[in-house]
């Protein structure tokens, strides 16, 4: 806490602002539409080990967040206000920090992936950014934001190392029923927690929400790979932005319309993320593979 009263004499209106801006570059909705960019225009394979290690490490961090159950700093100490704008999108335990393991994992796999000296060092200011600005915000200790960091790090740089492996047809069924297993585990370990009262609905909702996602690409993974084997065709810029924008749309509206229809429940909750990695991995590649067909 000392460090964030450091940083809490420096705020100013200017830097508040732009700290907000930074730490959208760890929200959840840019990272997938990074990865279905990725994965529906330009590069199938390195979305899936973009996929695999964002999912990865979003399992890990949800587990320790709700085995430490460690309150924000606000918490913590009555007398420590975080910039107001961040607190609405705070939720969850403070250890570790969501928001560090969502930008690392897409950053740190980008640096790895350029060529060029700048291009990393430029991806790797960009992940160490976000984890400043949690704790410019107030939102995160240096505590919950280095471990998250470094254990993200850990995580995409085993899996670089066997990134071939998730194209390799003889692999996608081992990898699915593991994927699959961790998410079932996850989905067990916080539905006990929450059972016997040991944490909230609002705790126990990100688990299930990241259970259901994992679900989900594990399905359309072990599907896409098994029955459909997609590449993204090769056309022009504008009807590549045009599939994009289609899609970025049609799962903002399927997502919409599923927690309309069923509620927001856990089990809505869960099924939702599943059904929206579902459809984002496997239905709507095989839509527009057919529809190129024709």
């Amino acid at each position: 806490m000392i460090f964030l009263w450091l940083l809490n004499d420096i705020r100013t209106p200017f830097l508040n602002e732009a700290m907000q801006f930074v730490t959208y570059f760890g929200q959840e909705l840019l990272i997938i539409a990074v990865i279905c960019a990725l994965y529906w225009c330009l590069d199938k394979r390195f979305a899936y080990y973009l996929g695999f290690t964002y999912f990865t490490a979003g399992f890990c961090i949800q587990a320790l967040k709700i085995t430490f159950r460690i309150p924000r700093p606000w918490i913590l100490d009555p007398k420590f206000k975080a910039v107001p704008s961040a607190i609405p999108a705070a939720t969850g335990y403070s250890f570790p920090s969501g928001h560090t393991q969502g930008a690392t994992c897409l950053f740190f796999p980008l640096a790895l992936r350029s060529r060029k000296t700048w291009q990393k060092v430029l991806c790797i200011l960009a992940f160490l950014c976000v984890g400043f600005s949690r704790m410019y915000l107030g939102c995160h200790t240096p505590k919950d934001v280095l471990v998250s960091m470094c254990l993200s790090l850990l995580i995409a740089y085993s899996l670089w190392h066997f990134r071939s492996r998730l194209e390799d047809t003889a692999y996608t069924t081992r990898i699915a029923v593991i994927l699959t297993i961790i998410a079932l585990a996850l989905a067990g370990y916080t539905w006990f927690l929450y059972q016997n009262e040991i944490i909230a609905f609002k705790y126990a909702m990100d688990c299930f929400k990241a259970s259901g996602a994992g679900l989900g690409f594990a399905l359309g993974f072990y599907l896409e790979h098994k029955h459909l084997n997609f590449e993204p065709v090769k056309s022009s810029f504008g009807r590549q932005f045009l599939k994009f924008i289609i899609g970025i749309l049609l799962t903002l509206c399927i997502k919409k319309s599923v927690y309309f229809i069923f509620g927001t429940s856990i089990l809505a909750k869960s099924g939702g993320y599943f059904i929206l990695l579902l459809w984002i991995i496997y239905l709507y590649p095989y839509i527009f593979t057919k529809l190129t067909k024709y």
